[in-house]
């Protein structure tokens, strides 16, 4: 019978452990675009590839000034989305000679510098045991 009761309780014990590793998902919207030209590209970052090469990337259609996109199977850990308005189709970020952007763009947390890109440090946020939504202003 201890036998039995040893048996089920490692085998809860490991259901258990294994719910609560499922991967999560993000979602992410912009809400202010100035246009439904175009698409909205998203880049999902972890500290170490920030401003490379994204984990995933998605790109959305814009409907009355919002886009959407769902990353999906996303591990626990910490994690930042960049985002741009690629109003004219080129699959790039356009900027003037100067370096300023010429297209809107938007980070999590929503709170980016007047001058420069967006910082990893201000648009970082954790994924743990639930989905998470992020609404990202331009």
């Amino acid at each position: 019978m201890r036998f039995l009761i040893h048996i089920l309780v490692i085998a809860a014990l490991f259901t258990i452990e294994k719910v609560s590793a499922q991967n999560q998902k993000i979602t992410a919207t912009v809400v202010n675009a100035t246009s439904d030209k175009g698409t909205v590209k998203y880049a999902l970052y972890t500290k170490d590839n920030f401003r490379k090469k994204p984990l995933q990337a998605q790109k959305s259609i814009i409907k009355e000034g919002k886009s959407t996109v769902v990353f999906e199977n996303v591990p626990s850990g910490e994690y930042a989305i960049i985002c741009f308005h690629d109003a004219n189709a080129n699959d790039k970020m356009d900027f003037q000679p100067n370096g300023m952007p010429l297209e809107d763009y938007g980070a999590t947390n929503n709170r980016l510098s007047r001058f420069g890109p967006p910082q990893y440090e201000e648009a970082k946020f954790l994924v743990e045991d639930k989905d998470v939504s992020f609404e990202i202003r331009f």
